[in-house]
């Protein structure tokens, strides 16, 4: 017998089930909905935790309204860490962003350099934050750290933490070591993604490469500049990793950012509902900075836009 006369003729598709075609959306919204609750399950009992007097000494807790807030903010070591927290975040989004556009505009022809320099601004990033925090620590020991012995011959040997404003600037260096390659490539994206056509004409009448700059490429550019500005600020507020591994918070008090106050409120002195409505307050101020970086940002893309 023929393998065509062996092969069976083919069956009917059967259409699917009413039932199952319906449950086709729903299905497809589940992994977006799980992930929603996820998020959204611990922030709701950190809020919760912030009315009430939750610690380890009281494992049943009691609502007490505001009275966290009302510690908080009648203490002035709240300031010392809200300013701390700005000081931070202003001058490693201000250093990073004017470093990567820097960096992005010099890396803008593609050429073998370039693309050989683009791979190597990756490897901070590849880096944890805290191992690379730990390996400028060590570099900046004093006695036997490597940057006093290369800045040696020039006198410029520093103690890098041991006074409040050294701290700051110590921990902000390595904040834009880490994060400019992030800002960097982000703009350099944006570079690459701009129509050629200005440029040629500029380039016809005879424009000079400042005036480029200024007329052309900041303002096609300024919407992807933005975007990095809102994602390195709305990281730098939050910052914990880099200050806890460097100093601690210290020398004393002095760099006591606020998520870093609220890890000592937390867990050293176990007083759960402090910490967390440190975070709360945290996170206020993170998104109404964000959300009036995303108006400014709007209004940049609009205007980029011509409209």
């Amino acid at each position: 017998m023929s393998s065509a006369a062996a092969t069976l003729p083919d069956r009917p598709v059967r259409p699917l089930p009413a039932w199952r075609r319906g449950a086709r959306p729903y299905l497809l919204v589940v992994p977006a909905v799980a992930l929603t609750i996820g998020i959204l399950y611990p922030f709701i009992l950190g809020a919760t935790y912030a009315f009430q007097n939750y610690r380890a000494t009281r494992p049943n807790p009691e609502f007490v309204g505001f009275r966290n807030f009302e510690r908080i903010f009648s203490n002035d070591s709240f300031y010392q860490s809200a300013l701390v927290t700005s000081q931070f975040a202003i001058a490693a989004t201000v250093v990073e962003t004017l470093l990567g556009v820097g960096v992005a505009l010099l890396l803008a022809r593609s050429t073998a350099v370039s693309r050989v320099l683009e791979r190597l601004l990756i490897m901070p990033l590849m880096i944890a934050p805290v191992i690379a925090t730990i390996m400028w620590k060590l570099m900046m020991q004093p006695s036997v750290g490597v940057l006093n012995y290369l800045l040696s011959p020039f006198g410029l040997e520093r103690e890098w933490t041991d006074t409040p404003r050294a701290a700051l600037f110590s921990v902000v260096l390595v904040d834009v070591w880490i994060y400019t390659p992030f800002v960097a490539l982000l703009v350099l994206a944006g570079l690459r993604s701009l129509p050629r056509s200005p440029f040629e004409a500029a380039a016809v009448e005879g424009a000079g490469f400042w005036y480029t700059f200024r007329h052309l490429t900041l303002p096609m550019l300024w919407p992807y500049i933005l975007v990095a500005v809102i994602f390195r600020f709305m990281d730098s507020l939050k910052v914990f990793d880099v200050i806890f591994a460097m100093t601690g918070g210290g020398p004393g008090d002095s760099l006591m950012a606020l998520q870093v106050q609220a890890y000592q409120d937390a867990i050293p002195f176990s007083n759960y509902s402090l910490g967390q409505t440190y975070m709360f307050i945290l996170w206020a101020a993170v998104y109404v900075a964000t959300r009036g970086l995303i108006v400014v940002l709007a209004k940049a893309q609009a205007k980029a836009a011509g409209v």
